[in-house]
Parts: structure tokens; sequence; C-alpha cells
């Protein structure tokens, strides 16, 4: 069978790395919604039910709520059309919480690469919208950093659902 081919073995090996740590998230039903993982890129996209615009202004909204720093707000579309080009929406958040990322950038400085935290928001050609970030597990991971920094960069992902999905 697949597994048995000399040429699929190291894809086999690779999709258990993945596997393995998603299955925790996936039992916990994190990705019951229209959640998919892109293999070995360590990001996450969610379907949103709304466009552009309106999923970035209820995703900072969440933020602030939760007193999350916005650092940055971009429109890549408007600095598009500023500049006389036309692309479809796309907005991006930056933002985070210095008591939570901190401790991360004194334990491994690098990780300030992949913090503050980033939501990318667009639409495609078929006009469906879709939220992408880093899967925090990913972060950690690429970094180097104990799972107990985990909780420091997770808690924001239920908002980034409920930004796209309520």
């Amino acid at each position: 069978m697949f597994a048995s081919h000399p040429r699929h073995a190291h894809f086999i090996v690779l999709l258990s790395r993945f596997v393995q740590p998603m299955s925790g998230i996936i039992a916990s039903g994190v990705f019951a919604m229209n959640t998919s993982i892109a293999a070995g890129s360590g990001v996450v996209r969610i379907d949103s039910h709304h466009a552009v615009a309106q999923t970035a202004e209820r995703l900072e909204a969440l933020l602030k709520e939760r007193g999350i720093q916005i650092f940055a707000h971009l429109d890549f579309a408007a600095d598009a059309a500023r500049a006389g080009l036309t692309m479809r929406p796309e907005q991006m958040l930056i933002f985070g919480s210095p008591k939570a990322g901190t401790p991360l950038m004194q334990a491994e400085p690098v990780v300030g690469l992949d913090l503050p935290l980033k939501a990318l928001i667009w639409e495609d050609a078929n006009g469906h919208v879709t939220i992408a970030y880093n899967d925090p597990q990913y972060i950690l991971r690429r970094h180097g950093l104990p799972a107990t920094f985990s909780a420091n960069i997770s808690g924001v992902i239920p908002l980034l659902q409920r930004a796209a999905q309520e």
C-alpha cells in the first residue's frame, strides 16, 4: 500500500509529526468549524461569514474588549489604491499583550519575528473571506520554546473564531 512504498516513508514520518500534535486540538473541538492548517506552514485558516472590513472590525472590537493592544491595522487594498493599483480587500491586524509576549521574547529574543501576533483577512476571487494566523504551537516549536508558554499566545484563538463565525 501507500505507506509501504519507499518514496512515501518520508511523507508518512512528516505527516505523523503534524497529526500527533494536532490530535489534541482536534479532539478538543477547536476545529469544529471550517478551519484548516496548511501542513508544515503553521498557518491556520478560518472561513469568515462576513466581509473583510466587517471581520476586521469585529476582531478588533473583541481584542479590545479583552484588553489586547492593537499595534496596527493595515488595509492593503487601500494602500494599493493610493499607489494607483487595485487588489481585492485584504487587511491585517497586528496585536498582542506585552505582559503575555515579553516572557517569550525574554526566553528567546528571535520569537519577536512572530510577535506581536497577526491576523490576515482577505477576500478571494470568488468573494470568499478568510482569516489566517500563525498557529501558536507552530510558533513555539519554531523557536524551541516550551509548551508552558502556549497559554501566553493561544488565548486569542477563540476571538479569531468568533470574529469570523458569529
